[in-house]
């Protein structure tokens, strides 16, 4: 009987600990981030908290309550060659897929705001915001090579929205529709995903882009460069299957008075009106900048 009595006391500590490690565990994911990905977070200390919009200690700042549904997620591209990180605003609503800034990161719509800003209507499910990663530092950007393999670069990250994250994005949200934004140099990306690929978009939303690529080549050209440049050829584009599907497209083309990037703005607004292509070209005349403060506004307008 005592036998029995210690073997039962035994179970129970052994229970207990059992349980005692489980919560453990799951405190230490919830901490780290690794229940938002199937994969490792490979993210820093810094970027964990950020995620999680903690400050200082984490373990007595993390909320169980989350009304707006939230993912990370890190997968290898195939196109890329390697791993290549996500976030996913929102269930259900139209999907806004979201280029970063120059040399920007996919955190970054989240860490300046913009999705505090959209938060209401993502919450209510009518949008849905994916921000995937940018390669500019090891395309356009890259200094350390030479400018033809900083296209074929900017190639590859084309293939990866196009055959990797399109699909996932379908997968998640199945709207006919498809939204694809950015400001400043995540312009330049919207508009020429857009224009290269008009029966994919339904919605192009460019604040204070900047258009020509140029600058990127030191004088270096070819047919790829010219094919990834709107300002070259689309006023050399007459071909009626492009043309129609531009027409059917909502454009949008914010700008404002004190924006370095207006003069690209009001002439891209131009080439696409010489082409009977409808476009909205919206200057704010309110002094704002070239900076978040204006993309702010812009984006709780526009969307």
């Amino acid at each position: 009987m005592e036998d029995r009595d210690s073997l039962d006391t035994v179970n129970r500590v052994v229970v207990a600990v059992v349980a005692l490690l489980r919560n453990k565990r799951q405190l230490e994911k919830l901490i780290s981030g690794a229940h938002l990905t199937s994969s490792q977070s490979r993210l820093d200390t810094a970027h964990r908290v950020r995620y999680f919009g903690c400050g200082g200690d984490v373990a007595s700042n993390v909320s169980t309550e989350f009304p707006m549904n939230r993912e990370y997620k890190n997968a290898y591209s195939h196109e890329l060659h390697r791993d290549v990180e996500l976030l996913v605003f929102g269930h259900a609503g139209s999907p806004l897929l979201v280029f970063p800034t120059s040399m920007g990161r996919f955190f970054e719509y989240e860490d300046r705001g913009v999705i505090g800003v959209l938060s209401p209507k993502i919450e209510r499910g009518e949008l849905q915001v994916f921000c995937p990663d940018s390669v500019d530092t090891e395309s356009w950007y890259n200094k350390s090579v030479h400018p033809r393999v900083r296209v074929l670069r900017h190639l590859q990250y084309e293939r990866y929205i196009l055959h990797e994250l399109l699909p996932f994005l379908r997968w998640k949200n199945q709207s006919s529709q498809l939204a694809v934004t950015g400001c400043s140099f995540g312009g330049y990306h919207a508009v020429n995903f857009s224009l290269k690929h008009p029966d994919v978009v339904t919605h192009c939303v460019s604040m204070s882009g900047a258009y020509d690529i140029h600058q990127f080549l030191d004088g270096y050209y070819d047919d790829d460069c010219y094919f990834n440049c709107p300002p070259d050829f689309l006023p050399n584009q007459n071909d009626d299957w492009f043309l129609s599907r531009y027409r059917q497209m909502k454009i949008v083309l914010g700008s404002a008075d004190w924006d370095m990037c207006l003069d690209q703005n009001v002439k891209l607004s131009a080439m696409l009106n010489a082409k009977a292509v409808p476009n909205w070209l919206d200057v704010w005349g309110d002094n704002s900048q070239h900076d978040w403060p204006l993309w702010l506004k812009m984006a709780g307008k526009y969307f």
